[in-house]
């Protein structure tokens, strides 16, 4: 049925009847869809979601909300919510936000239906004033649902020229690791890392910070064979097994770089267990600088994951404040921390 045809029917403002009539499902169907999406197939939440977005649907709840101005509520969408690094991240907005007498609603995604029916139905509910949106990629059409339902939103580890932004740069994370361990007198050199990730819908860096690393020891002359480059899934099964293939060889590395502080305890491990000392025998860096770096005295780099959850809390509510502040992009600065491992 026609788009024409359904709004002629009715002066009024289009209601989830002409949402059914428009996508052909049920009301029942629509409400999942903008309630639990992660629980209705991509193909029809596409459809509701491409007829609420043609009528210009507002569900009566976020009527409600828009009349009351604010629900201070600020949600985060973050994948790997109950990693290390993520919970960092999750401290400082919260410690920001509880501040600031605001809620912190939490959206774990485990896949790309998961992002993708959050990413739709959020902005249109009405029940969060912000959306802070860490290491998942988004796209144009996602932006402008974001901004045309006026959801003030952050990026972490992900840019758009159109919302707020807080990113590092990995590569530079990955030269300051092999110059550090360059200055240090090596010349024998390993990665391990989750190069090849299996989840579509997160952000990994992992790639740019061994890049970053290949190329510093390119410009000193020092190659990086390929079998001193390890594949290595974020869980610590797969983070040890690949370490000990490393350690165990005969021409192992003298100098390993960890793209993860976690993974990085990974290597002490089999380390020790090899009877390996450190940094006499093998020398250790990670990144990310959790808590746990500093109590086992791990080198790294520090990407500042406790200030960057309060920098997009503070973007968030600065923007709820006052809708025309202008955007900001920033690009936190990394800093390489010697402790004992290397």
């Amino acid at each position: 049925m026609s788009l024409s045809f359904i709004m002629s029917k009715t002066k009024k403002k289009p209601t989830i009847y002409n949402v059914a009539e428009l996508s052909g499902v049920s009301i029942s169907t629509i409400s999942r869809v903008l309630n639990a999406p992660d629980k209705v197939n991509p193909e029809t939440r596409i459809r509701v979601m491409e007829a609420i977005d043609r009528l210009g649907f507002v569900p009566k709840a976020e009527a409600r909300a828009r009349a009351l101005k604010n629900s201070n509520r600020v949600g985060v969408i973050t994948p790997f919510f109950t990693a290390p690094s993520f919970v960092q991240r999750l401290r400082g907005v919260a410690t920001t936000l509880s501040r600031a007498n605001y809620e912190l609603v939490i959206y774990p995604v485990d896949s790309v239906e998961h992002l993708e029916g959050y990413i739709s139905s959020i902005p249109i509910m009405g029940n969060l004033d912000g959306l802070i949106i860490m290491s998942l990629a988004i796209q144009d059409k996602d932006v402008r649902r974001l901004i045309e339902n006026e959801m003030q939103t952050v990026l972490i580890e992900f840019s758009h020229e159109r919302l707020n932004s807080i990113v590092i740069n990995d590569e530079q994370g990955g030269r300051m690791v092999a110059e550090y361990l360059i200055k240090k007198g090596h010349k024998s050199f390993g990665f391990l890392g989750d190069i090849e990730p299996p989840e579509r819908y997160a952000i990994h860096p992992v790639k740019s910070r061994l890049s970053g690393f290949k190329k510093v020891l390119g410009e000193a002359g020092i190659s990086l064979p390929q079998k001193s480059i390890k594949q290595a899934l974020y869980s610590q099964e797969n983070s040890q097994q690949a370490a000990y293939e490393l350690l165990n060889a005969s021409d192992r590395p003298t100098a390993l770089f960890a793209a993860s502080d976690i993974q990085a305890l990974s290597v002490m491990k089999v380390a020790r267990q090899l009877n390996l000392r450190i940094p006499d025998d093998l020398a250790i860096v990670g990144f990310d600088d959790i808590d746990m770096a500093d109590y086992v005295d791990l080198t790294t780099v520090r990407q500042h994951l406790d200030e960057s959850g309060r920098l997009s809390a503070e973007m968030a509510l600065a923007r709820i404040g006052d809708r025309n502040r202008a955007l900001q992009h920033i690009n936190l600065p990394l800093v390489l921390i010697e402790r004992a491992t290397a």
